[in-house]
């Protein structure tokens, strides 16, 4: 295969940034890349689990029915939603280490049939770091005798991956498990004590922390974040009570 082939008619400059925009789209979370998938799972079924029982129980409280039969239908809804929320997050993070599993093999097949083109793209990587002439030479020598330090090398320099960011799904799952129970629990006993009124507070303020936690922990802007959030939550929730209404 010639180099034209190889890099599909663009340059080397054109083909690096092409291999990381798939680095990135192979790397990104669901949730956030910032944070640990452990933490942005848990955070994310915390603030659906509340916002998911906020208006279950606004369409409940437009329609006749007994307040244990109310609690009943709120509860069995929980469990589902539980094992559906920690189901969920382990398959996504699954899909993710598959869509890494198959940029290592493509790039191990590279190194292996492709040498000369891979060393035409490290070369061009360490010499936008600054190193050049005889240094850069030896640099791309003692990465290209080692196919494993290279594939690695490649991975994270060419693809731009952190191959450490890479959680096991299960450990995911137990996140988006952990905050499902944060939001279900007090929602249930808020409905079960309070049926009138006690589940909306509490629903709304833990759409407000698990969403500023997932602001901070990503580094953005807290305010903005809690007053989308918040209006949307509010937003969703007069929707659905005003068509339960409408539809009486």
């Amino acid at each position: 295969m010639t180099h034209a082939d190889h890099f599909q008619d663009k340059s080397v400059v054109e083909h690096l940034r092409h291999a990381r925009t798939k680095g990135a789209l192979a790397s990104a979370e669901v949730h956030g890349a910032e944070m640990s998938g452990l933490l942005s799972a848990g955070a994310d079924a915390c603030r659906d689990s509340a916002i998911a029982l906020l208006i279950l129980w606004g369409i409940l409280l437009q329609l006749p029915l007994s307040l244990s039969l109310n609690f009943s239908i709120l509860f069995f809804f929980s469990i589902g939603w539980f094992f559906w929320k920690t189901g969920r997050s382990a398959l996504l993070g699954w899909s993710r280490l598959e869509r890494l599993h198959r940029l290592i093999e493509e790039e191990k097949r590279e190194i292996e049939h492709h040498r000369q083109q891979e060393r035409l793209e490290l070369t061009e990587l360490y010499r936008a770091k600054g190193f050049s002439g005889k240094l850069l030479e030896e640099v791309i020598d003692v990465l290209m005798a080692d196919d494993n330090r290279l594939l690695r090398v490649m991975l994270e320099e060419e693809l731009g991956l952190t191959l450490q960011a890479f959680e096991h799904p299960l450990k995911q799952a137990y996140g988006a498990a952990i905050g499902s129970l944060i939001a279900v629990v007090p929602c249930l006993l808020a409905f079960y004590f309070f049926p009138t009124y006690g589940l909306a507070p509490i629903a709304l303020c833990l759409m407000t922390v698990s969403s500023a936690f997932h602001a901070k922990q990503n580094r953005n802007q807290i305010l903005p974040t809690l007053i989308w959030n918040f209006a949307l939550g509010l937003f969703v929730f007069g929707v659905i009570t005003c068509l339960s209404k409408w539809t009486q």
